[in-house]
């Protein structure tokens, strides 16, 4: 098969297209001829050596994928050969074959692309599990969704938006602050306009945020924590800005406040499984109504995942940037 390879950490120009062995079948497994993958800033973390696979899994960059049925392993009932279906990955996006286990693999709706259905599992599920089981999202809740036109960005104000909730993001310009309020968002704060924790407070009548997601990291710790409420959750998803600060710890505790580092690469595979199952039980329905939608900003053919990585480091993306594989 064909797969994405890089021989020595480096900028996206290391990355080339070489022939390797399929993956072997596992027991309980399904192989997928993947038809599309998407590009996700774990992979250019780990394609500059930042950002190593888990133990034991592979190392091909790409966390989700959406393909075709080729094989089912022994003791799969719930799938067959033919069935359309997108899968979180723990690598092994970035080729034409990848083994998964039937319980990870998702049948995508009839009407779904799979440009479409490959920008969905990290995204969403990353925005879903941290919204639903770490911040416990309810319809009262006023959220802060820092980058709110990445691609975690907008599969939250979505999913923020349908259960009923209160959504304001951060953007770096006028062109993704619009596709945020097109989404759904109840307001969108311009970084390089405005103090986003001056906004939330004002527009909350000093109450602040419940819930905050954050990317950054360090440089917004201390404006993060101005902007949450009183037993609010800062959920902290990345370091991009940088991952060592101090803070208040007094007004910490005075508030009750809730510091919360997460990560979905290295859950346990029974974890992933059971996100998978809740996910589509709550998403499925809504895909099917055109509720929920995944944003594809741009998709580029397989053998320019160069330019694909060149483009994500401009950070002008609104949503997914997606390879098609095939």
């Amino acid at each position: 098969m064909k797969a994405v390879w890089f021989d020595q950490p480096g900028d996206p120009a290391c990355l080339k297209i070489i022939e390797l062995e399929q993956p072997p079948m596992i027991e309980g497994g399904v192989r997928v001829d993947i038809y599309a993958t998407a590009i996700n800033r774990a992979d250019l973390l780990q394609r500059r050596g930042a950002y190593p696979p888990p133990k034991g899994e592979s190392e091909i960059l790409g966390l989700e994928m959406a393909g075709i049925i080729t094989q089912v392993g022994r003791g799969v009932t719930s799938l067959q050969v033919g069935d359309r279906i997108c899968a979180l990955l723990p690598g092994g996006g970035y080729a034409e074959s990848v083994v998964v286990p039937a319980a990870m693999a998702a049948k995508i709706p009839d009407s779904m692309s799979f440009e479409q259905a490959a920008a969905i599992p990290e995204v969403f599920y990353t925005a879903y599990s941290n919204l639903m089981w770490l911040a416990h999202l309810t319809s009262e809740d006023t959220v802060l969704v820092h980058a709110g036109a990445s691609g975690v960005g907008t599969a939250a104000i979505q999913i923020i938006k349908a259960l009923g909730a209160t959504c304001f993001v951060t953007v770096g310009s006028d062109r993704k602050r619009d596709a945020c309020l097109a989404l759904g968002a109840d307001e969108a704060i311009n970084y390089h306009q405005q103090d986003f924790a001056d906004v939330v407070l004002a527009k909350t009548n000093q109450t602040g945020a419940n819930i905050i997601l954050d990317f950054i990291g360090a440089p917004y710790l201390e404006a993060n924590l101005r902007a949450l409420a009183l037993d609010g959750r800062l959920v902290i998803i990345g370091t991009m800005g940088g991952s060592k600060t101090q803070i208040n710890l007094g007004s910490l505790l005075a508030k009750r406040q809730q510091i919360i580092g997460t990560a979905l690469r290295n859950r346990t595979l029974s974890e992933k499984i059971r996100l998978t199952q809740e996910f589509w039980a709550f998403a499925t329905p809504r895909f099917e109504a055109k509720t929920l939608s995944p944003v594809v900003d741009r998709v580029f053919a397989f053998n320019e995942v160069v330019q694909a990585h060149e483009y994500m480091e401009k950070n002008q993306n609104i949503g997914k940037i997606v390879l098609r594989v095939r």
